[in-house]
């Protein structure tokens, strides 16, 4: 079996099931798929945030610097935004059961790698550029892995439920990454303190293999492989013009489509916004506000969990509450976000207070996000060009969270000075460069909605 055919869209099964089972049958695998999916998506997030966690341990050892940390995310993002792209395209095509399992499997190794690298470090067996050029290649293909979980993810939303309730479904999938990012920091970050920051990498890889094996396990690829009528006949959907159009014509529309490239730079300030707080929160509660790695890893970690509150809640709100009105929810996120990111930022705080102020901004992030970069775009194409819209949604931005991590780095070496032999951090450029971000993310799709969707 060559390399396409294995990754090709499965073909219809020759043995069908039974009319009589059809539903049982449906909603089996329906679920099985779903829960085996998201709960692999949410570990993705380990392989991805383990970077994050270990940050302060890398710089007070002297192995990096935050610029050269900067660089290093920055090469993650950039090889996500195009790997998101393209494997969004791809993705319309793919088997999505053995196109994120691949994906994931890769990621925990390359966490593996990272991790002996670092042991071999502490043994004096590398020195410290070496160790750099491993982290920027080795961070880099893992950008190009993880690119591989969101679109099989989504495609498989299209593939497996009907539009009436794929708003539900995407806001429980989508916040699965908080729960991913709740686990990188409370575990990843106590591995990191207890035993050193060499077996948080190790520990991500563990969690990462085994996503792998619930995937392979758990996911089926369309319900035409299983033996079952398709989507749209066991939902009753009527069938449009596109349904009888070649995917990769319909690919070329959502290219064309203005609707996309308005929500797509949007949701690139989202990230930008989104990933500051993931990537540097933790080295800012220390560095500004004087917490220790265990608090500033608890304050971030906790307040996680509204995120998966915030995403969850923003597709039902759409499509119940709002009768699937964008719109109205889009501005009330936005405001509290950017409210909560200027009190987290500009204010001091106990340790309860600042477990307030980001848990506010990570639900406004997740309902955001949950909204714009993922429903808006999935409303305005169709149903089999689902993965392309991602794709070109994707690719902005990581590109804009790549040059958010380069520009943070900067900023923050470029302000720090020396007293008395210890290093003094002025977040306060860095501090308005996402604010700015955060305003710019949700007034972008507001002032042009209506034109999106003609």
């Amino acid at each position: 079996m060559g390399v396409f055919s294995f990754y090709r869209i499965s073909r219809p099964a020759k043995e069908k099931v039974p009319e009589d089972q059809v539903r049982q049958e449906y909603r089996k695998l329906r679920n099985r798929t779903f829960w085996g999916a998201a709960s692999a998506y949410g570990l993705y997030y380990v392989c991805r945030m383990s970077l994050s966690v270990v940050k302060q341990p890398l710089i007070d050892e002297g192995v990096l610097s935050a610029s050269e940390l900067g660089v290093i995310g920055s090469a993650m993002f950039f090889v996500y935004a195009v790997g998101k792209f393209v494997n969004g395209f791809i993705g319309d095509y793919c088997n999505i059961r053995r196109f994120m399992g691949t994906g994931i499997f890769i990621s925990a190794l390359l966490n593996l790698i990272l991790g002996l690298v670092g042991l071999m470090y502490d043994a004096m067996v590398l020195p410290s550029f070496v160790v750099f050029l491993f982290f920027i290649i080795l961070w880099g293909i893992n950008g190009w892995m993880q690119s591989m979980g969101a679109p099989p993810g989504v495609i498989g939303l299209s593939r497996w439920f009907p539009q009436s309730r794929r708003g539900t479904y995407y806001g429980i999938f989508s916040a699965t990454p908080y729960a991913g990012k709740f686990l990188s920091l409370i575990i990843l970050g106590a591995v990191a303190g207890a035993f050193g920051w060499q077996w948080a990498f190790i520990t991500a890889a563990i969690f990462g293999f085994v996503a792998s094996a619930d995937i392979f396990c758990c996911v089926s690829d369309t319900p035409e492989s299983k033996g079952l009528p398709s989507i749209q006949e066991l939902s009753q959907e009527p069938l449009k013009v596109e349904d009888s159009m070649r995917t990769i014509r319909l690919q070329r529309s959502v290219l064309m489509h203005p609707g996309i490239w308005i929500i797509a730079l949007s949701s690139a300030f989202i990230y930008i916004t989104r990933y500051a707080v993931d990537g540097w929160g933790v080295l800012f509660l220390q560095k500004v506000k004087n917490f220790g790695l265990y608090d500033a890893t608890q304050i971030i970690a906790i307040s996680s969990i509204s995120g998966i509150l915030g995403t969850v809640i923003a597709g039902w709100l759409s499509d119940q509450v709002f009768k699937g009105d964008r719109i109205i929810p889009a501005i009330l996120s936005g405001l509290l976000g950017v409210l909560a990111l200027g009190l987290f930022l500009f204010t001091g705080g106990s340790y309860i207070l600042n477990i307030v102020y980001v848990s506010l901004f990570f639900l406004a992030i997740g309902v955001l996000y949950c909204i714009v970069a993922g429903l808006m775009a999935v409303d305005i194409v169709p149903r089999k060009a689902t993965g392309a819209a991602l794709g070109i949604v994707g690719i902005s931005s990581y590109f804009a969270a790549g040059l958010q991590d380069i520009l943070s780095g900067i900023l923050i070496d470029g302000n720090k000075m020396v007293e008395a032999q210890q290093e003094i951090y002025d977040f306060g450029p860095v501090s308005i460069f996402w604010m700015v971000a955060a305003v710019i993310s949700f007034v972008l799709p507001v002032l042009n909605w209506k034109k999106m969707k003609k």
